[in-house]
């Protein structure tokens, strides 16, 4: 269940509790036994229970959170005939509740920890993130051990979970890629469950049998089907006797699992396969079988696909995208247990020749035999692996999350092999792979096609992973950073606030961290309400061009660059703010800093670039033209326009009017915009992590020191918005999945003393996973995948506003209208009890822990204070009051400021052909 939000974050939640009927046995518990240490990796214990449970701890104490992360070794590969999507489900039900306790997502949510649980082809996996201490230690292992094998899989739960399950697949079928990925893998496989999406097919999942579930859970989750991972802070005797106390005691079954041995025979030629849907965009697609992620080539696939697939620096990028074939590439290749396959996409708007970018992409993936792998582009692939691979060791949330997909591979080790493999890469090794795997033979694109002499790969056996790893030492663990306090107290006194040469703020927080690495954001605001009126496209463009080439370097250039200083680095906008973000390591921030300076001083504005990017904007915009969610948002945003005039920097166009306007920029537009309003003489820049504060100080004033904006800067105030109900309904044809979206805009700021109150009103609401509206749409009426509300609090103007949403499908827009009327009414009429009250409170708390510990996050925080001139001790001091809130302010807040007769609602999906399938003869 990857939880992935599209336009704005999405709570997300399951279903109460109810009564279930008597699984099968489980085996009888024994006394808890003592772990054993196994092996040792770069400061990565394995131990092992006599049950079979692996046990991987990697403590770290240089952050103040703890990730507890267990991965069970069965997915989608493992489902029988019939029975696709069950792991998946599966996945979902474990969150209803054991004998023992409730709704476990709402414990998670109610300790406020960061959780997710997901499934793939060969594993599944559940983590939760929280504040370091014994006592949410304790309760994520106990809580971790008690679903293990005493989850609730009750006949009543999945009846209502099908509605769900049903709607996540209904926001893939809104996705054109997703849809063209599973296609492909399906005209790939023969026969291997590989060729099946994880979501599984709607017929079985809703036709599935509970005694079927249930005999799947009581096979797969048990400990010795599981390896458990501890990483963050924490105390290792401790942690392991916690283990030991908990897990120990599980009996490890009988059963005998068997390994999975379908194999695919050697292909004997094309596929190829066609979607059509109502789209402006296009996509172009090939697949080829490969080896398993286990074996040696898998190293070399990775790298062969970075020169293939990379943006910028890959082949398709320049063959396609710089040559106006196409408006994006990308690289999927899959490390699985069993063969698997490499996957290479080309984007294509509606105006572009589908014949062109397939002849190319096809010549270009399969071109090595012509062109072969260079030593540049060998270097290129493996300096981006390799970064990749460290930036993830160097964060233990990371790591942890990470190592389930090296499990899946059949040994956690195989994270540092496949380290050491890309490390030892030859050009010999890439050519031979490219030469094997990408050919004619093995691809599929579209539609199958005979040969007279196909030319079949060899895929070799899946290594043994317990030979291969027998004795595997691998390296020196990485340094850890210090034990960080995260109160707000310590945070100001640490930080050093000063001011450059040209009065750019800047707040500084030096501190030991793991891999030194540092983070960073930047905000430069620009121009008046006056000087930016019809500039909107020309800024637009202006900043999105900045990474496209600057000074000495190319866009392609300083994508390399980046990639040598193990750095990130991000250039937006919005308003009148210019926003930057970057990452980097202690060593390379100087450097990082003169690169930040030639991206933002020296931009070159190349012709070619500007065309592609003309292109990828009009494209982009094309596309959500039919997107419910895209279009949704849109009409929503524009109800905010009232008091403003066309042109003006804070009016929101519409997607027509967008269109227009991208379709005449003009470079030498942007050009000027740039050389007029940019400058940093009205900015914040905030660092946080491992540096020195003199070094930086001095590196950001000669880079920035001197340099001021042609235009003067005054802030544009946000005006008040009017509550005034309306509604919207938008079609969409041949879309799935619909989406549902409803504002009510508040004149108040974040001083405005409510604001505490209502915080809590909308964490019950519709933002925590016990929300009200959660429960009712997902839970109760089964309609909706993600469901809830929103609180957007502006710190400057009296601007606020209240957003509902949910996604549905479109039959059951009635169902819906019914549910978010109800649950509104019912919130302002009987308002929250002392419970919810009590609940809410301890969950932001838990969550604002979580989220002060990361250090990018915390690079905001500061930013955005010199910005308004406050300090940490400002949120410390709204901390206490949200805290301090009683239920009858929090009930009087709900009653005086929640009006639900007010919300404007917005509608967008296939409400007609819904309707038209209704009312279809059955």
């Amino acid at each position: 269940m990857k939880l992935k939000p599209v336009c704005f974050a999405l709570a997300l939640a399951f279903s109460a509790v109810s009564a279930m009927p008597a699984l099968a046995a489980a085996p009888k518990a024994s006394a808890a036994a003592a772990a054993t240490a196994a092996t040792s990796v770069e400061g990565i214990t394995e131990y092992r229970l006599a049950n079979g449970l692996r046990v991987l701890l990697a403590p770290d104490a240089s952050k103040p959170t703890t990730t507890v992360n267990i991965t069970y070794l069965v997915g989608s590969r493992h489902e029988s005939y019939g029975e696709t999507g069950m792991a998946h489900l599966l996945e979902h039900m474990v969150f209803k509740g054991t004998k023992a306790r409730g709704n476990i997502m709402q414990e998670l949510s109610k300790r406020g920890m960061q959780f997710n649980g997901t499934t793939f082809y060969d594993r599944t996996n559940y983590y939760e993130t929280f504040p370091a201490s014994d006592d949410n230690l304790q309760w994520a292992l106990e809580m971790e051990a008690d679903r293990m094998v005493n989850s609730r899989i009750a006949r009543s739960d999945l009846d209502t979970e099908f509605s769900v399950v049903r709607n996540e697949m209904e926001i893939g079928e809104n996705n054109a890629f997703r849809v063209l990925w599973k296609q492909l893998a399906a005209v790939t496989f023969d026969w291997h469950n590989y060729g099946h999406n994880t979501i599984g097919a709607k017929a079985d999942v809703e036709g599935v049998k509970i005694e079927n579930l249930q005999a799947f859970y009581r096979k797969y989750y048990q400990p010795d089907n599981a390896v458990l991972m501890v990483a963050g802070k924490f105390d290792v005797k401790k942690t392991l006797e916690l283990i030991e106390k908990n897990f120990g005691k599980l009996a490890k079954p009988a059963r005998q699992l068997e390994k999975t041995w379908t194999r695919e025979a050697p292909r004997d030629g094309v596929r190829e396969v066609t979607v059509r849907r109502v789209t402006d965009q296009q996509m172009a697609a090939v697949l080829y079988p490969t080896s398993a992620g286990s074996h040696p080539d898998a190293a070399a696939i990775a790298a062969v696909s970075h020169v293939i697939g990379n943006a910028p620096n890959g082949r398709l990028h320049k063959k396609l995208v710089d040559s106006k074939m196409a408006v994006g590439v990308g690289e999927m290749p899959f490390n699985l247990a069993e063969p698997g396959y490499a996957m290479y996409l080309a984007v294509l708007s509606k105006d572009q020749s589908m014949d062109q970018a397939k002849k190319v992409l096809i010549e270009t993936v399969e071109g090595f035999a012509k062109q072969p792998v260079t030593e540049e582009e060998l270097k290129l692939a493996k300096t981006s692996l390799l970064n990749d691979i460290e930036k993830t060791i160097n964060d233990p949330q990371k790591l942890c999350v990470a190592m389930s997909e090296s499990i899946a591979l059949g040994d956690w080790r195989m994270f540092f092999i496949e380290r050491d493999r890309i490390e030892a890469l030859k050009l010999d090794d890439v050519q031979r792979v490219a030469l094997n795997y990408f050919k004619e033979d093995n691809r599929s694109f579209g539609q199958y096609i005979p040969v007279a002499k196909p030319e079949r790969a060899e895929i070799p056996d899946t290594p043994d992973v317990a030979k291969l790893v027998e004795g595997y030492k691998g390296r020196a663990a990485v340094a850890a950073g210090e034990t960080f306090d995260t109160s707000t107290a310590n945070i100001d006194k640490r930080t050093e606030n000063t001011k450059l040469a040209n009065g750019a703020k800047v707040s500084l927080l030096s501190k030991k961290n793991r891999g030194e690495t540092v983070s960073g954001a930047v905000t430069l605001h620009l121009g008046t309400e006056q000087s930016l009126m019809n500039q909107s496209v020309n800024m637009d463009v202006a900043i999105d061009m900045l990474m496209r080439g600057a000074g000495k370097y190319s866009r392609s250039e300083i994508a390399s660059r980046l990639e040598e200083l193990k750095a990130k680095l991000s250039v937006s906008h919005s308003g009148q703010n210019v926003n930057i973000s970057f990452e980097t390591v202690r060593a390379n921030l100087p450097q990082l800093i003169e690169l930040m300076s030639d991206v933002l001083r020296r931009p070159t504005f190349p012709q070619a670039e500007f065309d592609t990017l003309q292109k990828e904007n009009l494209a982009a915009i094309e596309a959500q033209r039919n997107e419910p969610q895209a279009v949704a948002m849109n009409a929503l945003k524009r109800l905010s326009n009232t008091g403003y005039q066309p042109g003006d920097i804070r009016y929101d166009y519409s997607l027509e009017e967008s269109l227009k306007l991208y379709s005449v920029a003009k470079l030498e537009d942007a050009k000027n915009f740039y050389q007029q309003f940019l400058g940093a003489d009205n900015a914040e820049f905030s660092i946080v992590g491992d540096f020195d504060n003199a070094q930086v100080k001095e590196a950001l004033n000669k880079a920035f020191g001197d340099w001021k904006a042609k235009q003067t800067y005054q802030r544009a105030p946000l005006l008040k918005a009017q509550a005034k109900a309306s509604t919207e309904t938008f079609e969409t044809p041949d879309k799935a999945n619909a989406m549902y979206l409803a504002v009510l805009p508040m004149a108040i700021s974040d001083n405005t003393a409510e604001v505490p109150a209502l915080k809590v009103a909308n964490q019950i609401l519709g933002e925590g996973i016990k929300s009200r509206l959660f429960n009712r749409l997902r839970q109760k009426d089964g309609i909706s995948y993600g469901a809830g509300s929103q609180l957007a609090v502006n710190s400057q103007d009296p601007a606020s506003r209240l957003l509902v949403y949910a996604m549905f499908a479109p039959q059951n827009l009635d169902k819906l209208k019914t549910g978010v009327k109800e649950e509104l009414e019912r919130f302002v009429k009987d308002g929250i009890t002392a419970e919810e009250l009590d609940e809410a409170k301890k969950a932001i708390q838990q969550e604002t822990k979580v989220i002060r510990a990361q250090d990018k996050v915390l690079a905001n925080y500061l930013r955005s204070n010199a910005n308004l001139g406050r300090t940490m001790k400002w949120h410390e001091e709204r901390d206490g009051k949200l805290q301090a809130v009683t239920l009858d302010q929090v009930n009087a807040v709900i009653r005086s400021m929640i009006k639900p007769e007010l919300l404007s609602h917005v509608y967008a999906g296939d409400f007609a052909g819904a309707a038209k399938k209704a009312a279809a003869p059955k």
